[in-house]
């Protein structure tokens, strides 16, 4: 048993609340070292563990106000009567207008102690990262063109809408970056990229099979393919709406967001938010 073989190499007795129950480990032992090192070998486990599970939390910026949904919603009206022969697409793969949103990271939250651990980051970024990034001014941004995440039009998973570059998708860069490096520090979130890609998504082939799919997501290790994807055929599309304009918004609420669920606003369930300028 992995927990033994722990308390007799590091000499120390290791307290583990039972399964269901929270609590905190606890490391005894007649020796500082020894403690020490049982503590950051049982770190190295739950890391591990970490990342073999699909990702429970999110944090978001939901884009969903009402002139934003319905532009989303004419969108897919006209997709859907122009490009309905085109292979792979139906109503299906389009995103819910209440749940339009950006992710800035995901996160595998394992109990009650890590989800407060991350809307404590939350609260602390909040004045420690959003104010002095944003100094009070609205943070408003304008969603228009379209761009697939891989090289072929013909066979896509995953179509969204582009932040039009400038000095408000600057700021909201910086603000996102920040935010993963700040929550990267806490172990809860893994920096995959040294930028974050700010994205809408439109349309996403995984909700084909899971509505609550959030675009963009890394597959826990050693579960590459885990799920069948059917891409579809988003040339007509690119041809036809490349340069959609969905408005401007203005960003207004930054959540830790559950992965399952949505909430009476038919959103996400909200663990926790701040709110922006």
């Amino acid at each position: 048993e992995t927990k033994r073989r722990l308390e007799i190499e590091t000499k120390t007795q290791i307290r583990i609340p039972r399964e269901g129950v929270e609590g905190e480990i606890v490391i005894t032992g007649p020796e500082r070292k020894g403690v020490v090192s049982a503590k950051t070998r049982i770190d190295v486990i739950v890391d591990s563990v970490r990342r073999k599970e699909p990702f429970t939390h999110f944090l978001s910026l939901p884009v969903n106000s009402q002139p934003i949904r319905e532009r989303f919603l004419e969108f897919q009206e006209d997709v859907l009567r122009k490009c309905d022969s085109d292979r792979g697409i139906d109503p299906t793969i389009f995103q819910k207008p209440e749940k339009l949103h950006l992710t800035i990271g995901t996160l595998v939250l394992l109990n009650k102690h890590e989800i407060q651990q991350a809307l404590d980051t939350l609260e602390d970024c909040k004045q420690s990262l959003i104010e002095p990034i944003l100094r009070g001014e609205p943070l408003t941004v304008r969603v228009q063109g379209l761009e697939y995440m891989n090289d072929d039009p013909s066979s896509v998973d995953v179509l969204y809408a582009k932040i039009q570059a400038g000095e408000q998708a600057e700021r909201l860069q910086i603000l996102a970056d920040r935010l993963v490096d700040r929550f990267s520090t806490t172990g809860l979130m893994q920096q995959e990229y040294s930028r974050v890609k700010l994205h809408l998504t439109v349309m996403n082939t995984l909700m084909r099979r899971d509505p609550t799919s959030i675009p963009g997501e890394r597959p826990p290790e050693g579960k590459r393919g885990y799920k069948e994807r059917e891409s579809f055929d988003a040339m007509n599309v690119m041809k036809n709406f490349g340069l959609y304009d969905f408005g401007n918004y203005t960003v207004n609420s930054l959540h830790l967001s559950q992965r399952h669920g949505a909430g009476k606003d038919g959103y996400y369930v909200c663990a926790g938010s701040v709110s922006l300028p």
